[in-house]
C-alpha cells in the first residue's frame, strides 16, 4: 500500500474509532441510568404485585437487553478498529512521512 493511502487509511481508521468509542462510552451511561430505572421497577414489580407494574418491568427488562446487545455490537467494532488500526500501524515504516 503507498504511504499516502496508509496514511489517509489510518486517519480514516483513527476516526472511527474515536466515534466509535464515544458513541460506545454515550451509550454504557445510558445503559448504567437504565439499570438503575430497571432495579427500581423491579422493586416495585415486587411490592405493588400489580399487573401494570409487572408489565412496566417487562418492557423496561426487554429494552434494557435490546441496549446491552447494541453496547456488545458496539465494544465489537470498538475492538475491530484497533486491530485494523495495529495492522496499519505495523506497515506504517519512519519513511512514509508523506
Amino acid at each position: 500500500m503507498g504511504s499516502r493511502l496508509l496514511k489517509r487509511r489510518l486517519e480514516d481508521v483513527q476516526r472511527q474509532l474515536a466515534q466509535a468509542r464515544e458513541s460506545l462510552a454515550v451509550l454504557e451511561e445510558q445503559v448504567a441510568v437504565w439499570n438503575d430505572a430497571l432495579d427500581d421497577a423491579r422493586i416495585r414489580a415486587l411490592v405493588s404485585e400489580t399487573p401494570l407494574q409487572s408489565k412496566e418491568y417487562d418492557e423496561l427488562s426487554r429494552h434494557v437487553m435490546v441496549a446491552n446487545a447494541e453496547m456488545q455490537r458496539r465494544l465489537s467494532e470498538v475492538r475491530e478498529l484497533k486491530t485494523q488500526r495495529d495492522e496499519l500501524l505495523r506497515e506504517w515504516t519512519p519513511s512514509d512521512n508523506g
